[in-house]
């Protein structure tokens, strides 16, 4: 079963995990709130749009149909298909927003071009991610060696291979913030979002499109 297979049937439980696990939900919702500005925004891997929804993102494009329904339903312009291959033209949106999603793409670089591509001058990525070596990365894995279906299925990343892939495609990094100190067996506490990542368990990356000048001058 491919990843988008197994998001379109198992939809109900992503969507679900938000209304189980709300403390931890509002957390992360501080942290891309904090960082993203400029609309229009589009969320790549917008799932059924719970961030998009409550940030007030306008666009929003995921492989799995069944959770598109979903994000429409909450009034997010949805288009059906993957990172990959964005169905926008150049240059058509201020931010592009990925939550949880590079884990989950089959090709991240090019992923990151296709962000950099619909992006206008200067437009930003915001790039959130599980971080493999944070307590909250180990604990996922672990319930993908379990057989977690949405779990297995992931790729995660640490801190640094996703600076590195961001950095790669031309985009420069200007923000770090991260969120969830405590540790998934203990209890959720609030937190403020925090410049200092190392152990947070959600980590964003803020990352601005450098537009190198093209224009060539001779004497």
């Amino acid at each position: 079963m491919s990843r988008a297979e197994v998001f379109d049937r198992f939809w109900h439980r992503y969507d679900e995990w938000y209304q189980r696990n709300r403390a931890i939900a509002e957390l992360e919702l501080s942290v891309v709130k904090r960082l993203v500005k400029y609309k229009p925004i589009l969320e790549v891997g917008v799932g059924t749009g719970f961030f998009a929804s409550r940030l007030g993102f306008e666009y929003g494009i995921d492989p799995s149909i069944n959770m598109l329904r979903v994000a429409r339903r909450r009034g997010i312009e949805v288009v059906q298909g993957v990172g990959e291959y964005l169905p926008f033209r150049n240059s058509s949106f201020k931010t592009v927003v990925f939550i949880v999603t590079l884990c989950f793409v089959d090709d991240v670089v090019k992923v990151l071009k296709e962000a950099y591509r619909v992006l206008d001058s200067c437009g930003e990525v915001i790039a959130c991610i599980v971080p493999k070596e944070s307590p909250w990365g180990k604990y996922y894995v672990k319930k993908a060696l379990e057989g977690h279906p949405f779990y297995s299925n992931a790729r995660f990343l640490t801190v640094e291979e996703l600076i590195k892939y961001v950095e790669g495609q031309g985009f420069k990094i200007v923000e770090s913030i991260g969120i969830l100190s405590f540790k998934p067996t203990e209890e959720p506490a609030w937190e403020e979002p925090q410049r200092n990542i190392s152990g947070k368990g959600f980590v964003c990356l803020k990352a601005v499109k450098e537009v190198k000048n093209s224009l060539n001058f001779t004497l």
